[in-house]
């Protein structure tokens, strides 16, 4: 029997400051907090990872907490004041699992926010909320382009995302980005849980251990790595096209002068 106990996706289930996979994130000033990418290609005493699971918001786009950043900013004076919310605010953060699990629509989810800020001095309209949340990203072009550059050297990849809001994916051909998709919504499991994590192992046909997980924060890989999958905390687009590049032994992505894979 596994010893390690799995995180629930009820609301509160990892308490305030878990609560949201989107927003547990280390302290930027904390530089301990922030795995060096030496410390991931060190994984390579373990046999090559065969497949990559990825985060889709933060990884294959620009920051989500820069686009929380610049809304909240635009609405009052505290750019981390979503941030706070979904960490401090027990019941925004009991909305948030519930929306990213499937079982609150983004409308009820945009009501419930709006009514929570509210209660916070900030009024703002809930429809269209979600929409201006998210409206600083950006596809992140290069890590999109090293994606596809694995898959067309027959690595599988699989796409492991929280959804936030009905609409979070519009522009975006998942299919064509990745082997399989795995939406938080769509399974009723969220990260960091397993069940998440698993789905997308058995989809790609591929055993935890011989997976990658990319994620932009560490919380989400904390829970990959339960299972097995080792971890690579995405910070900046070219040290993460790097150390794929050197994990897979895959030249152009490594770059000049990069070790291949032990």
């Amino acid at each position: 029997m596994d010893g390690t106990r799995d995180v629930p996706d009820a609301p509160g289930a990892s308490g305030a400051s878990g609560a949201s996979g989107v927003l547990d994130t280390p302290d930027e000033s904390d530089e301990s907090a922030v795995p060096d990418v030496a410390e991931v290609l060190d994984a390579r005493s373990h046999e090559p990872p065969r497949a990559v699971l990825t985060d889709f918001g933060g990884v294959l786009t620009t920051s989500v907490l820069d686009s929380f950043r610049a809304w909240s900013t635009g609405v009052g004076d505290d750019p981390l004041l979503l941030e706070r919310l979904f960490r401090e605010d027990t019941e925004s953060s009991a909305l948030l699992v519930e929306h990213e699990c499937g079982r609150l629509g983004e409308a009820d989810f945009e009501r419930g926010i709006a009514a929570r800020l509210r209660e916070k001095g900030v009024s703002v309209a809930p429809a269209g909320l979600v929409a201006a949340i998210g409206a600083g990203m950006r596809p992140d072009e290069a890590m999109l382009a090293a994606l596809g550059e694995l898959r067309a050297r027959g690595v599988p990849v699989a796409i492991v995302s929280n959804a936030l809001g009905d609409d979070c994916y519009q522009g975006y051909d998942l299919d064509a980005l990745a082997d399989t998709v795995v939406i938080s919504s769509e399974i009723g499991s969220r990260k960091p849980g397993r069940r998440i994590y698993r789905t997308a192992c058995d989809r790609l046909g591929v055993e935890p251990s011989d997976c990658v997980m990319i994620d932009d924060l560490e919380h989400n890989l904390r829970g990959a790595e339960r299972l097995g999958i080792r971890g690579l905390h995405h910070i900046r687009s070219e040290e993460t096209v790097r150390a794929l590049g050197q994990l897979f032994g895959v030249d152009s992505l490594a770059g000049p002068g990069a070790p291949g894979p032990a």
